[in-house]
Parts: C-alpha cells; sequence; structure tokens
C-alpha cells in the first residue's frame, strides 16, 4: 500500500513538473488547460442560493423569532446512500432590527439534489426541516419551538448577507466597488476572508498580499478585472489551486497561503486566464466583465 502511494505521488509530481515546463514552453496550450480547469471548478465553488424561508420561535436562553434561510449549495455534498447522514452547513446566527422587530436569523445549505427531491415529498421536506432545526439547538444550545410555518418569501435578509455568512466572505461588495472605481484595492491594507469553518482545515493558511484593478478600455470602461498574488516561497503552479466562479475567486496554496475574494462584478469564468511567474512567485489571474462582454 505504500509503495502504491509513492508511486501515485511520483506520478502526480511529473505531471506537475510537466505542466510547469508547458507554461515556459508553449503558453497558449498552458493557457487552454487552465482554462479547462477553471471551467470545470466552477460548479464546485459556485455560490449558494435560497430555497425557501421557515419562520419559528427560540424559546431559549431568550425568547425570539427566528428565520431560518434553507439554501441549496453545490458545495455541500449529497449523501452516499438513503442509509448515510445527510450533509448541511448551519450558518452563524444573526441578529437584525427593523423598526421595533428584533429577530434572528440563521442560514442552512443542503446539496441541491436533497432540497429538489425534497420538494416532490412533503415528509423529506419535513425531515430534512426538523433536522435543520435540531443541528441549530445542538450548535448554538437553542431551544426551539417545535412549531414552523413556510414564509411565503425564498430569504429573510438579504442574497448578499447569506452569502457571506455561508461562505465566510467579510467584504463588503458595495465598498469594493467603489474602491475599484478609483483604481486599484491591495490586500496588504484589508482582510477579506476567514475561514469557512475552523473545522474544515487542520493547517492555518494565511492570506496572501494581493492587487486588484481594472482594465477599462480607450474610453475609459472596465473591461476586465486582474488581480496578482503574491506567493513567497512557491515556485511551480503545482502548488496553486485556483477556482473561479461568476462572482468569487478562490486561491489555496500548499497548506501555506489561501484567498477568497468576493468580486464586485460579474465575470465571464469560461474567458478567464491565469498564469503564474515562476521568477517573481506571482499568479496574475484576468477575468473578462460578462456585461461588456455581451454589449453590442
Amino acid at each position: 500500500m505504500e509503495s502504491s502511494s509513492k508511486g501515485l505521488l511520483t506520478q502526480v509530481t511529473q505531471f506537475w513538473n510537466l505542466l510547469d515546463d508547458l507554461a515556459e514552453s508553449n503558453p497558449e496550450s498552458y493557457e487552454k488547460f487552465i482554462e479547462q480547469q477553471l471551467k470545470e471548478g466552477k460548479q464546485l465553488y459556485a455560490a449558494p442560493e435560497p430555497q425557501l424561508c421557515l419562520q419559528t420561535r427560540i424559546l431559549k436562553p431568550k425568547e425570539k423569532v427566528l428565520f431560518i434561510n434553507l439554501c441549496q449549495w453545490k458545495r455541500i455534498p449529497a449523501p452516499q446512500s438513503t442509509t448515510h447522514p445527510v450533509p448541511l452547513k448551519v450558518g452563524t446566527p444573526e441578529d437584525i432590527s427593523e423598526t421595533s422587530d428584533v429577530y434572528t436569523v440563521i442560514d442552512v445549505a443542503y446539496n441541491p439534489d436533497v432540497l429538489q427531491a425534497a420538494e416532490k415529498d412533503q415528509v423529506k421536506k419535513d425531515q430534512l426541516i426538523r433536522m435543520a432545526m435540531k443541528c441549530i439547538e445542538e450548535q448554538f444550545q437553542f431551544t426551539l419551538s417545535h412549531s414552523y410555518s413556510i414564509a411565503k418569501f425564498r430569504i429573510k435578509g438579504s442574497i448578499q448577507r447569506m452569502k457571506q455568512n455561508l461562505m465566510g466572505i467579510q467584504a463588503d461588495p458595495t465598498d469594493l466597488r467603489e474602491k475599484m472605481r478609483k483604481g486599484e484595492v491591495s490586500g496588504k491594507a484589508r482582510c477579506l476572508i476567514e475561514e469557512i469553518s475552523s473545522t474544515e482545515t487542520q493547517v492555518e493558511m494565511k492570506e496572501p498580499a494581493y492587487e486588484l484593478k481594472t482594465v477599462a478600455d480607450q474610453n475609459d470602461k472596465p473591461l476586465e478585472i486582474e488581480i496578482k498574488v503574491e506567493l513567497p516561497g512557491i515556485n511551480s503552479v503545482s502548488l496553486c489551486d485556483l477556482s473561479v466562479s461568476e462572482d468569487d475567486l478562490l486561491i489555496e496554496v500548499s497548506e501555506k497561503y489561501r484567498l477568497h475574494l468576493n468580486l464586485p462584478e460579474f465575470v465571464d469564468t469560461e474567458m478567464t486566464t491565469a498564469k503564474f511567474i515562476k521568477e517573481k512567485a506571482t499568479l496574475i489571474v484576468t477575468m473578462p466583465l460578462v456585461k461588456f462582454l455581451h454589449q453590442e
């Protein structure tokens, strides 16, 4: 078994060495390969989407109205079989005030296939709802009412708040968009991410320094977003794991660096390109904006 693992590791190392050589000898083929990897990773790194909203009450430690946003998220795996546990992710409770009303919102995410199957089966839907409520009680030491109702709206609060809560993004996209219009955003000055969950990683990874800027045409209309990420100590593309969705970017590097950004504009993932400059230990990601690609 040990020799088999070593053999596999040798094959993987050889593959990445060949990829490094390809980046230098045939940049065009290398970029096409990276584009394909980005395209395949798009689904994995998609953002959560609201499915339905529940209203119930927190009875202890303090009585309060509770809204539970049930969301579908492709990052949550489907259960291995009907006899295996159903994976889910519970976000952090947030207290929200509206005029004289104060209530709590908690976001819960399931795999999309799980929620879609429950839409056709009321018993399954109730089971998923009860499971979410039970997890909330256990995780936060709450006592919830046994009764609930399904709201007419699909989500309580904004979609952006829900994404920030479940994905761990702390950036204010409006603030980031304003900074982009003025030129550049430096990662050295502002922390935009915290780990999604302390249980999801065993290694503390640092956020690398980065620069984010827009590239405009001759009429000063923004065409694309360019991000340069400094990765000191990294000398091979094999150590870089990059995924881009329409509105976020995730870079993880050899258990050393982790950068997760909420993009201020929608980008075209199929047209996104990336290249690694070994001499400067810098990864450059270029993402054309969707709205400009669709203009006549």
